[in-house]
């Protein structure tokens, strides 16, 4: 039985909508399409913040160095970087609501030791969850099956009393791998809908499923 349902932050629960944004940032730095991203994620200052070798802070600096930026010409590309970002926020209210029920809800990201802070601050969502888990403060990224391991032993959970929800199937693998079930999200994906067919749901619809 299902107990705990773990998810992504980025591409899940807060998802990039517009990348309008990163593309005329681009094109004014002279930039490749994408590449914005390329720079901040996947770079290899992108990876060490967020495997927790440099911090956030180091990182932005490294960006403005890498890109001839200023301060407050770092400043505005690091906000038009994040402008198109959207909360979804009618999941977390369904977040909230498993929670209430008695389920175990939890975070796995992969990010730069911001995590804690954007949650709680800028989003207002870390109350939403039991355990936030970022890859940066625990110096281990997923796909490793460590870090699934830590936060299912902090939860006090076996793998099949867990599903695990991720936009990227490399991560979904590694929790298949380890006898967790899973989602594989995508933007067509209704959250609700795939847990009921894994038996979990808040008490609101069960009532509803019980009177239909």
């Amino acid at each position: 039985m299902i107990k705990a349902i773990i998810f992504d932050i980025g591409g899940v629960i807060i998802r990039t909508e517009d990348h309008s944004s990163r593309r005329q940032w681009e094109k004014k730095l002279g930039l490749a399409e994408w590449e914005s991203e390329t720079i901040v994620f996947n770079s290899e200052m992108g990876q060490k913040a967020q495997s927790g070798a440099i911090t956030d802070a180091e990182l932005w600096t490294w960006v403005g160095q890498r890109l001839n930026l200023n301060g407050s010409e770092l400043a505005a590309f690091r906000a038009g970087f994040w402008a198109g970002d959207v909360l979804d926020s009618g999941l977390v209210d369904f977040i909230r609501r498993l929670k209430e029920t008695g389920y175990q809800t939890a975070v796995i990201s992969n990010a730069t030791d911001n995590l804690q802070n954007a949650l709680t601050h800028q989003f207002k969502i870390a109350d939403a969850f039991d355990l936030i888990v970022g890859s940066a403060t625990e110096k281990v990224m997923k796909p490793d099956p460590r870090i699934y391991q830590r936060t299912l032993a902090r939860l006090g959970r076996q793998p099949a009393e867990a599903v695990f929800i991720d936009d990227f199937a490399h991560n979904i693998q590694a929790a298949q791998e380890l006898g967790m079930a899973t989602i594989h999200f995508k933007p067509v994906t209704n959250v609700p809908t795939a847990l009921a067919t894994l038996g979990v749901m808040p008490i609101e619809y069960q009532e509803k499923s019980n009177v239909s």
